[in-house]
């Protein structure tokens, strides 16, 4: 890595300016996400908290004690919406799973680790109510794209009996992170970045999963798109570095996808990513 080099940074994390098409992925995304509210069962804007961006909606399925899967949304942590992603929710409603989509306050407004604690505080209060919604709480995964895939990797390693003594240890049976950011430091020296993100070296200390223990418990797979920038395949190949093979038995670069086809491919059943949630949904039956 050019050693940051802001004007390489900046073509390593711009992912807009890589996927000139991204507007035609948003406006496709908006598009299939008002046909999932409208069409699906569902409990939209239940507050998780008092705060701003502290509600989230809920897909609900026919199976009772299902598994769940909460998707959090990415748009580097200063843009984008839980209602840009609904579009997530019917490929694993059909297959028997409940969906919590969680949404978070917005930088500048707020820092990473703030938002850290406000998925914290999403996952709790899913594992004490998702039940009233016809899902097992023993049974949570957690997905995330791009910052929402260093959102599901905080997760994974969050300390549950530290937050609540209710909690349990394992809250979060294991985590699959599409495009996720595993280290924060590079983002400090991306100009177009800080300026919203107001990063400081504790946040990165703080903030970056690579720089964490291994979690004690669970697993994460780590995916990317073959077609994103070396810094994002750089995280991608990172955490499975940092955390070991054993808690990240999956670290796989996908032929043909980029930033943003890739969250596509998640809720296209039959697709090689599709899969790994519907594989890691499973598995939590092992656990719970």
């Amino acid at each position: 890595m050019a050693q940051y080099d802001s004007a390489w940074l900046e073509t390593m994390y711009n992912n807009r300016a890589r996927v000139p098409e991204h507007a035609e992925h948003f406006k496709r995304w908006a598009a299939d996400s008002a046909v999932a509210r409208e069409s699906q069962p569902s409990k939209l804007e239940l507050n998780y908290g008092d705060g701003a961006g502290e509600s989230l909606d809920v897909f609900t399925t026919a199976q009772k004690n299902a598994p769940v899967l909460v998707f959090i949304h990415g748009g580097w942590w200063r843009s984008l919406d839980k209602s840009d992603h609904s579009f997530v929710a019917p490929a694993f409603t059909a297959e028997g799973a409940c969906v919590v989509l969680p949404n978070y306050a917005l930088c500048p407004a707020v820092t990473i680790p703030e938002i850290v604690l406000q998925m914290v505080k999403a996952l709790a209060w899913t594992w004490r109510n998702i039940a009233h919604y016809g899902g097992d709480p023993r049974r949570i995964t957690v997905v995330g794209h791009s910052a929402g895939g260093h959102l599901a990797a905080m997760m994974l390693a969050c300390d549950w009996k530290a937050v609540a003594s209710d909690l349990p240890a394992d809250l979060v049976k294991n985590a699959l992170s599409i495009s996720g950011l595993y280290e924060l430091r590079p983002l400090m020296h991306t100009p177009s970045l800080q300026a919203s993100l107001h990063l400081t070296p504790q946040d990165v200390l703080r903030a970056s999963p690579a720089s964490l223990p291994r979690p004690a418990k669970g697993q994460l797979f780590s995916v990317a798109g073959a077609e994103e920038s070396d810094e994002f395949l750089r995280n991608n190949a990172l955490i499975e570095k940092a955390w070991g093979n054993k808690t990240v038995p999956v670290c796989e670069a996908m032929p043909g996808l980029n930033h943003f086809s890739i969250v596509e491919a998640f809720a296209q059943r039959g697709h090689r990513l599709h899969a790994y949630g519907t594989q890691l949904l499973q598995n939590t039956v092992k656990s719970a």
